[in-house]
């Protein structure tokens, strides 16, 4: 089932998961969505949302995938607020509660220099100055002050995990293009 106004769309080959939907906002189809990011630039910059139901049994009020083409998005308060043109009033916004959002990540905005989407992070390898693998870029924790890497790697058989600060005085290159970390770090630390 497609809820009126929404075509089926082919959800990108680049597409990252940066929100759900919460719930309606207002009576003039806005609506109000929990960014997965504590800075949601991507979705005031993409204009294209790809929406796919809740994963949870029954909450689903419609199927597939769908596109929405976002007229205006926002902060407000401690959320976002945005408004599509497919959707026209209270009710419609009502049938995205819950729904997953999507977007390319060719439409996030260029990052700074030596910042990094945490998303492009992931997967890469870390070898410490001497060359000498520590494993991969599994996910990225928020601990207060800083961002830190969680490593995944195989000791003796057993899958392990490492975690090391991502900051300055641990971190010495990022290279995206070559899939690689290198890092101040030891085996044994």
């Amino acid at each position: 089932m497609i809820l009126p106004g929404l075509e089926p769309a082919e959800l990108p080959a680049d597409a990252v998961e940066i929100g759900r939907i919460l719930d309606a906002w207002g009576v003039k189809g806005w609506f109000k969505i929990q960014p997965y990011s504590a800075s949601p630039e991507a979705l005031f910059s993409s204009k294209r949302w790809f929406l796919q139901p809740s994963e949870r049994a029954g909450r689903a009020s419609f199927t597939g995938t769908v596109r929405l083409s976002i007229k205006e998005a926002k902060d407000h308060a401690d959320s976002v607020v945005a408004c599509a043109h497919e959707i026209e009033d209270r009710s419609a916004a009502e049938q995205l509660k819950g729904a997953r959002i999507f977007v390319s990540r060719s439409s996030f905005p260029t990052p700074e220099e030596g910042e990094y989407y945490w998303v492009d992070l992931i997967g890469l390898a870390v070898v410490n100055r001497e060359g000498l693998a520590l494993g991969e870029v599994k996910e990225l924790l928020a601990t207060g002050p800083q961002t830190t890497l969680v490593l995944s790697f195989v000791d003796a058989g057993k899958p392990q995990e490492r975690m090391i600060p991502f900051v300055d005085a641990y971190v010495d290159s990022v290279d995206l293009p070559g899939r690689l970390i290198t890092v101040d770090w030891q085996l044994d630390y």
